[in-house]
């Protein structure tokens, strides 16, 4: 009896090793032990949080912590929690990650995952005909918290295991780009998690992630994360809603482009401005509405452009219908000067600010998407959408320095760069033209 008492004491070990050893690349957020690597959280804006005075950020945390510790607990390789409590939140922040959970909830259960600190991936049981009205019956995998009728607020398909049966959830998330698959099937893709905090701004570009307790008892195991880095993001983000899209630079030359070219060269399949030089270059299809997608990489206080809808003569930023501002992040650090909100990166230069804190670090490469229709300018940097301006609703009178814009409300032109004296660098540059109404 002995012999086999100690057999089963080593597989049940062996069993608990296994559960908590994480993929390639992956690194486990649960011991399987204890609450290490873990504090309490809240429905709470993160970036509010991180502003408090550094002794009230701490109280609040310890009080949290001291909640969630008294309904999470570690039982035999599993994280438990009773249903009620603060919300098991990773001491760690992540910018872009792979997610990897199982979770076991009880019947009737609610609960989620907030990403970034940012409700949510929904987890719920179909087939409590109470929440039916909520969306219940639709299943759990969708960003509940999304507005009614946007992507991923709802699932693609219906992909829970009954309640009290193990489910397994991945989450990939680039920016505000969020897909999960719930038991290997996709239930959204690709989708902008919304900030639930203030739906005008995007969500933070880094956070805990949390497992939310919502009134029912639920387990969790196997719950694993891996980081994703810069050239990885980038290539999950072109990989998404590419069709349409052509190269505009064949990555040699200039052929097909105009302008000032004399002032820019290619490097390493890159457009560069040369040092000390600039103006405007651009490729010589006149377009109405249309995406680009590229990506660029700035030198330390580097500036440049991108003309949209540009004539062909004179400063983008006036005579086409803006320049969509291509700027250091840290413009003010790196050159010691001010800069009005209305120049930052993304912005339509003198006329809309656009949000940041979105950049990649100098010398890393990011990856943009603006989208012109009609008289609207959007910004999507790294996953995130900076801008979203109608320039025909600007009030002139307001803009910087009252400049005249003549070429604001043009509805056609040219797309390119708009050097100003730095090397900064543009590869995979692409063009999708869009039909009126689509």
């Amino acid at each position: 009896m002995k012999h086999l008492h100690l057999l089963s004491l080593l597989f049940a070990t062996a069993a608990l090793g296994a559960a908590q050893s994480p993929p390639p690349g992956f690194t486990a957020l649960f011991n399987g032990t204890d609450l290490t690597g873990w504090r309490g959280g809240d429905t709470a804006d993160h970036r509010q949080l991180l502003a408090m005075p550094a002794d009230k950020q701490a109280g609040l945390l310890k009080d949290w912590t001291a909640d969630m510790q008294q309904h999470w607990k570690a039982v035999d390789g599993e994280l438990h929690n009773d249903g009620n409590g603060k919300y098991a939140t990773t001491t760690k922040e992540y910018g872009d990650f792979e997610f990897l959970v199982d979770y076991n909830m009880a019947s009737k259960g609610d609960s989620g995952i907030y990403l970034r600190n940012v409700p949510q991936v929904q987890i719920w049981d179909p087939a409590n005909e109470e929440a039916w009205v909520h969306g219940a019956k639709k299943g759990s995998g969708g960003l509940w918290n999304n507005s009614p009728g946007t992507p991923g607020k709802d699932p693609l398909v219906l992909a829970d295991k009954p309640a009290g049966q193990w489910n397994s959830l991945r989450v990939v998330m680039v920016g505000a780009r969020v897909s999960v698959w719930l038991n290997g099937q996709l239930t959204v893709d690709h989708a902008i998690l919304e900030n639930y905090y203030d739906r005008n701004l995007a969500i933070p570009s880094k956070g805990p992630i949390c497992l939310q307790t919502h009134g029912a008892p639920i387990r969790w195991r196997n719950i694993f994360v891996r980081d994703i880095g810069g050239t990885e993001a980038n290539k999950l983000l072109a990989a998404h809603a590419n069709a349409g899209f052509q190269p505009i630079f064949n990555g040699k030359d200039f052929a097909g482009w105009a302008g000032e070219i004399a002032n820019y060269e290619v490097v390493d399949g890159a457009i560069r401005c040369r040092p000390k030089q600039g103006g405007n270059i651009y490729h010589k299809t006149d377009l109405t509405d249309f995406a680009a997608r590229l990506e660029f990489k700035l030198p330390p206080g580097g500036n440049n452009g991108l003309c949209i809808r540009y004539p062909g003569t004179g400063n983008t930023a006036y005579d086409g219908m803006c320049e969509c501002q291509v700027l250091d992040d840290n413009y003010e650090m790196a050159t010691k000067n001010q800069i009005d909100p209305r120049q930052a990166h993304g912005s339509a230069y003198g006329m809309v600010a656009a949000q940041r804190g979105y950049q990649r670090s100098i010398g890393e490469w990011n990856f943009q998407e603006v989208t012109v229709i009609g008289p609207v300018l959007k910004v999507e940097l790294n996953g995130f959408v900076i801008l979203n301006a109608d320039l025909s609703k600007v009030d002139m009178a307001t803009v910087m320095a009252q400049s005249p814009h003549p070429g604001k409300d043009r509805r056609n032109g040219f797309f390119g760069f708009a050097g100003h004296s730095d090397p900064v660098e543009f590869r995979n540059i692409a063009i999708r033209t869009i039909e009126p109404n689509k």
